[in-house]
């Protein structure tokens, strides 16, 4: 099973990092006239994009789930809890937070 992971991962890597290495090849050299690059070049690129924009955490935790964990959260707080909770928050933000409510909000439009 793990060498059946580790397979997977090494096919994905080089056949994105071909693809990363065709498409720079062909678009990016005609258009703006940069160099072409090798496929460990194109590597080194794909990491660096995934580091700078995609991370590698896993696809099923994201923003989402966080916003529906936070919401859930809210709507099982008894009104003491959540002014706690709006204190707190505006004495790290500052008046940013003033006077919203963006779970109270969301969480009717969700039911």
């Amino acid at each position: 099973m793990l060498m059946k992971i580790f397979l997977f991962a090494a096919i994905f890597l080089v056949v994105f990092s071909f693809i990363v290495m065709a498409l720079w090849n062909n678009i990016l050299v005609a258009v703006l006239h940069v160099s072409a690059i090798s496929f460990w070049q194109a590597l080194g690129i794909f990491a660096l994009a995934k580091i700078l924009f995609g991370g590698f955490h896993g696809a099923h935790w994201g923003r989402h789930q966080w916003r529906n964990k936070m919401q859930q959260r809210w709507a099982n707080m008894t009104p003491e809890d959540r002014e706690k909770f709006k204190q707190e928050w505006k004495n790290r933000c500052g008046r940013r937070f003033e006077g919203s409510e963006p779970f109270e909000e969301q969480n009717e439009s969700v039911k």
